[in-house]
């Protein structure tokens, strides 16, 4: 059975990729939490993971420690990690793959945070681009694809790249489009989305670091996490 070594459920959003996606694909793995500490993580997720980051997927004698490595690396034994057709699997590696390079200000001045609720300040006019070509890109799938998910009928790969956006959308009620905010609605909906979260919300680890990161961008409103 695979072995996927995470960190915490609150804020790790690399480690949400993989996790959601052999979840919602009834994938069997072992979970692995190992929680952030302050500072440095390199020697203690060195112990896994060749890189020192999370998240790592551990196939016996493999291991895959990069998350768009890992969707490649299960697809090669369950095809339905990606979309049936070659035009939606070209167009559901690209988006996961924008996400997994770019979006860089999302990334840094939203940091994942899945327990809380921030009222922003005023948003930096790249981070508002950032979002209006989030808006773009999901509903260029939606609409191409038939939708519910981004690349079709069925959960793949690409939604998993975007899930943590969806947790973001929710903590900072970030301005995007109807159609983008519908979708983030509907990945928060899912039965392993659900179950992150309400995981998520249990821990009672903190990292000074990542709660510093989240408050930076605005005001506290609520902290639904157990203390």
């Amino acid at each position: 059975m695979y072995q996927l070594y995470i960190a915490n459920k609150n804020y790790s959003s690399w480690s949400l990729r993989p996790w959601i996606l052999l979840s919602q694909l009834g994938i069997p793995f072992e979970e692995c939490i190992v929680p952030f500490d302050t500072g440095s993580n390199w020697e203690k997720f060195r112990r896994f993971s060749p890189s020192g980051k999370v998240p790592c997927l551990v196939d016996d004698q493999t291991i895959v420690w990069d998350s768009l490595a890992i969707a490649e690396y299960l697809a090669e034994s369950y095809p339905e990690v990606w979309p049936d057709s070659r035009e939606a699997r070209a167009w559901a590696r690209c988006a996961s793959a924008e996400m997994h390079s770019g979006f860089s200000v999302l990334r840094n001045s939203c940091p994942m945070s899945v327990g809380v609720r921030i009222r922003p300040h005023q948003l930096s006019e790249s981070l508002i681009t950032e979002l209006a070509r989030l808006s773009e890109l999901w509903e260029q799938g939606l609409n191409q694809f038939g939708g519910p998910f981004l690349a079709g009928k069925k959960f793949t790969a690409v939604d998993a790249f975007f899930a943590p956006v969806a947790f973001r959308i929710q903590s900072y009620d970030l301005p995007v489009s109807p159609a983008a905010k519908a979708y983030a609605e509907r990945l928060l909906n899912l039965q392993s989305m659900m179950e992150w979260e309400e995981e998520a919300l249990k821990e009672v680890w903190r990292e000074e670091g990542h709660e510093q990161e989240a408050l930076a961008i605005g005001v506290l409103l609520n902290d639904l996490r157990a203390e």
